[in-house]
């Protein structure tokens, strides 16, 4: 009986022991803050988590998985470099409906671009290729003038869209501006109502997810509506898309892959895009709005003019902006109606 109080009273003092040293533990991860280890006890258990899924995933989507944190990497690593900026548009409500009408007449005038291009290409003579060269100088002047346009006779939104040219990726597009909606809604309509993209942005036709990795990683099927003109023939593209969250900033990020359930489509130009990457954050004089970042960076393929090219990225990302506006303005007005 004895020698049973004996190993009672040690396996107490043992008991007793562990509990203090574990609460000392715990003081120690809680700082200043009472529940500041409860969330180092969530980090841990979520990376922990993300191990043993990371674990059961097989080779082949372990490599998307790769791809989608280093297109989200590379991304970051562009944004983060505030130098060699230039700016392509600064934004861009027209009110004056001549300058409109000149606005409007740039389709026509891409596509009788491109026919004087193809057709210099295929009979080369000096003075088709002076005429090419006359009217790309004509084009450009154009490009200048619209682009003034744009900033000086216009109503500033704060959109803007700048591009710098990077080794081994080329011509890289920065959109930046300001929502009035708040960030999780964003994040709602552009990641978990992907596949809807197509009711609301014309540039793009359909979005199809062709396999999800865990809640993170998806691979995705996209293909580019129609421009005016049709400019740029359909494209269709392949990606690997990486979605994170990172406290308050959300971060969806891509790059070009290939996935066995879409081979080449007949009658689509196979295109290639990434690093890209749209992060968006509150803003920090108001939480209801977000900073909305889209980072661009796309190989069209075939024999497009440089100068088209780049003109219809950057004006693709301004007509994106404004079509998410539209897209969550007319969500606002639903949402209070059912209200």
């Amino acid at each position: 009986m004895c020698i049973y109080l004996s190993f009672f009273i040690l396996q107490s003092g043992l008991r007793k022991n562990a509990m203090i040293a574990i609460h000392q533990e715990l003081n120690k991860l809680s700082g200043p803050g009472p529940s500041a280890w409860i969330n180092h006890i969530r980090r841990r258990s979520s990376l922990l988590s993300s191990w043993i899924a990371e674990e059961t995933y097989s080779e082949a989507e372990q490599c998307y998985v790769q791809q989608g944190q280093e297109a989200l990497q590379k991304s970051i690593s562009i944004l983060s470099d505030q130098d060699g900026w230039q700016t392509e548009i600064e934004n861009v409500r027209v009110i004056n409906n001549k300058i409109s009408s000149f606005i409007l007449m740039r389709p026509c005038i891409d596509v009788l671009y491109l026919c004087i291009f193809y057709y210099t290409v295929l009979y080369s003579t000096l003075v088709s290729q002076a005429f090419r060269g006359l009217f790309a100088h004509i084009y450009c002047k154009m490009n200048h003038l619209q682009m003034h346009m744009w900033v000086f006779l216009s109503q500033a939104n704060g959109d803007k869209v700048m591009s710098k040219v990077l080794p081994d990726i080329g011509k890289v597009f920065k959109l930046e501006v300001m929502l009035e909606q708040k960030t999780d809604y964003l994040y709602e309509e552009l990641v978990d109502n992907m596949e809807r993209m197509g009711e609301w942005n014309p540039n793009v036709k359909q979005v199809k997810v062709l396999q999800k990795i865990g809640q993170d990683t998806m691979i995705t099927h996209e293909v580019s509506g129609e421009t005016p003109g049709n400019v740029v023939g359909p494209r269709d593209f392949v990606s690997v898309r990486c979605a994170k969250r990172r406290g308050s900033t959300c971060f969806l990020a891509g790059m070009s892959t290939q996935h066995p359930g879409m081979p080449e489509q007949k009658g689509f130009v196979r295109a290639e895009n990434g690093p890209t990457c749209i992060v968006m954050r509150p803003s920090g004089e108001d939480p209801n709005k977000t900073k909305f970042t889209w980072l661009l960076s796309l190989d069209l393929k075939g024999w497009i003019p440089k100068t088209v090219i780049n003109r219809v990225l950057s004006q693709t990302q301004v007509d994106f902006a404004n079509h998410l506006r539209h897209r969550m303005a007319s969500n606002g007005g639903v949402e209070a109606a059912i209200a």
